[in-house]
C-alpha cells in the first residue's frame, strides 16, 4: 500500500469516538496549539540565554570559563538522556502525560535562578531545565510528526522549530532588556515563571493525545527500506539510529555538532561581546538575533526540504555555520557580530528541521518516537560536549581559539553528511530505495 495523502486516509475512531485523520489541514487546530506550546517551551529556555552567563561572571565571580559553563554541561547531559526516555515513555504512556510531566518539573526553576545563593543552585536549576526541555520539546516534535503524516513533514517540523526558537529569541531579547533595566535578578526570571505557568495550563487543559495518529500511519505504512519495517527492540533502534543506518547515523552526528556550536554560542559569546565593550542590552540583541533568524528561517527551510530534498540543505547549512563562526572569531564590533549571528541563524535553520525530517523519513512509525529520542539524545549531548570543549580550550588559549576549533568541527560534520547520508525524501530520491543504507 502506498503512503496515504494527508487528509485522504480512511478515518479511524479511537476510544473517545473522534475520527483520526492524518494531515496538516485535518489537524490544523491541534497543530497550531502545539506550535504555541512549543513556543512556550522555547521561551523557558530563552530566559537564560542572555542572563545566566553574565550571572556567572558578575554575580558569582567565577574566574574560569570551564567552571562558568558547567550549567550548560549539566543542562545538555540531562536533556540528552531525557530525550531518549521521552521517546520511549511517549510510546508506553502516551504523548500528553509526558508533556505535562515536563512542565511540572520546570515549576521550581525560576525560583532557584532568582534566589540561588551560589553557583551550584544555578547548575541544579539547569538540571531541572534539561529534564523540562527533553520531555516537552521532544514530545511536541513527536506529536506534530504524528499529526501530519509523511507528505508535509518538513513543513510541519519547520513550523515547530520556528515557534520554539523564535520564542527563544524573544525571551533572550526581553530578559536582556529586563536585566539592563532592573538588574540580573529577579526580573528576567519572573518572566520565565509566567511562561511556565501558561505552558502547563495549555498542555493540561487543551492539548490532545496523538498516539492514535501514529498507529493509523503505522497500519498504512510501506517502508522504503526492508530492514526498517515493523517492530524493533529499543536496543535495535539505538544501534540503527546511532551507527548502522547511514542516514540516521549521519543525522545523529550532525545534530551533535550543531548543538556543540550552539553550546559555544550560549556560554561564551556573551562574555566575548562584553570583553569588547558591548553593553548588556547590545549583548541581548545579539543573543536574540541568532535564534530569531534560526526560528524564522525554518518557516522556509522546512518546506524547502520537502521540495528540494534533505541531504544538501543539511550539508550547506553546516558549512554556513562554520563560516559564521569564523566571522565571530575575526570580529571585534557589534555590526560584524550581528552579521555573523544572521549567518549562524541561517545555517542552523537549514539544518535543524531537516535533520528531524530525515528521522521521520527513515524510521518506521512503530518505533519512530524512540528513534527521535535517540537522535535528540545525540543532538543535545552536543550542548555538554560544546560547553566542555569550548570552556577548556578558552581557559588555555582564549575564547577566539575556542571559536575556531568549533568552526573546524562544524565544517568537518558537513563533509560527513555529504559523504555518508543518502537523500531520504521519497520524491527527491525518485522513489528508489537506497542500495545499501546500513554500514
Amino acid at each position: 500500500m502506498s503512503s496515504p495523502v494527508p487528509g485522504a486516509a480512511a478515518p479511524v475512531a479511537p476510544a473517545d469516538g473522534a475520527p483520526v485523520r492524518l494531515g496538516l489541514r485535518a489537524n490544523l487546530a491541534q497543530f497550531t496549539l502545539l506550535v504555541a506550546v512549543n513556543a512556550l517551551v522555547g521561551a523557558t529556555l530563552g530566559q537564560e540565554r542572555t542572563v545566566v552567563p553574565l550571572l556567572a561572571e558578575q554575580t558569582f565571580r567565577l574566574s574560569g570559563f570551564s567552571s562558568g559553563l558547567l550549567f550548560i554541561v549539566a543542562f545538555g547531559l540531562v536533556k540528552a538522556v531525557t530525550n531518549f526516555f521521552a521517546g520511549t515513555w511517549s510510546d508506553r504512556f502516551g504523548r500528553k502525560p509526558v508533556l505535562i510531566a515536563g512542565w511540572l518539573i520546570a515549576l521550581p526553576v525560576p525560583a532557584m535562578l532568582i534566589w540561588g545563593p551560589n553557583w551550584w543552585w544555578i547548575i541544579a536549576a539547569n538540571v531541572l531545565l534539561g529534564v523540562n526541555q527533553g520531555l516537552t520539546w521532544s514530545t511536541t516534535v513527536i506529536m506534530k510528526i504524528d499529526l501530519v503524516g509523511p507528505a508535509r513533514r518538513g513543513l510541519a517540523l519547520g513550523l515547530n522549530e520556528a515557534g520554539g526558537y523564535g520564542a527563544v529569541a524573544v525571551a533572550a531579547l526581553v530578559t536582556g532588556w529586563l536585566a539592563a533595566t532592573y538588574g540580573l535578578r529577579p526580573a528576567p526570571f519572573l518572566f520565565g515563571a509566567a511562561v511556565i505557568a501558561l505552558g502547563l495550563g495549555l498542555s493540561a487543559l487543551a492539548v490532545q493525545e496523538t498516539r492514535d495518529h501514529a498507529r493509523l500511519e503505522a497500519a498504512q505504512h510501506t517502508a522504503r527500506n526492508g530492514h526498517l519495517h515493523g517492530e524493533l527492540t529499543t536496543r535495535e533502534v539505538v544501534v540503527l539510529t546511532s551507527f548502522r543506518e547511514r542516514a540516521l547515523s549521519a543525522a545523529s552526528q550532525a545534530g551533535l555538532v550543531n548543538n556543540l556550536n550552539d553550546g559555544l554560542a550560549w556560554g561564551l559569546f556573551p562574555l566575548l561581546f562584553v570583553s569588547h565593550g558591548l553593553s548588556i542590552s547590545q549583548v541581548g540583541v545579539l543573543a536574540a538575533l541568532y535564534p530569531a533568524v534560526w526560528g524564522l528561517g525554518q518557516l522556509v527551510t522546512g518546506a524547502a526540504s520537502d521540495r528540494f530534498g534533505r541531504k544538501w540543505l543539511i550539508t550547506t547549512g553546516l558549512w554556513v555555520q562554520a563560516a559564521a563562526l569564523g566571522l565571530v572569531a575575526l570580529g571585534t564590533t557589534f555590526s560584524t557580530w550581528a552579521l555573523a549571528a544572521v549567518l549562524l541563524g541561517a545555517g542552523t535553520a537549514m539544518v535543524y528541521p531537516t535533520l528531524l525530517a530525515v528521522i521521520g523519513d527513515v524510521a518506521h512509525p512503530a518505533w519512530r518516537a524512540r528513534s527521535v529520542g535517540v537522535y535528540r539524545l545525540w543532538r543535545d549531548a552536543g550542548f555538554a560536549v560544546g560547553a566542555l570543549l569550548a570552556g577548556l580550550v578558552a581557559d588555555v588559549y582564549g575564547i577566539v581559539t575556542a571559536v575556531w576549533v568549533v568552526a573546524a568541527l562544524t565544517a568537518d560534520s558537513g563533509a560527513v553528511v555529504a559523504m555518508r547520508m543518502y537523500e531520504t525524501h521519497a520524491r527527491r530520491a525518485g522513489g528508489a530505495t537506497a542500495a545499501a543504507t546500513v554500514g
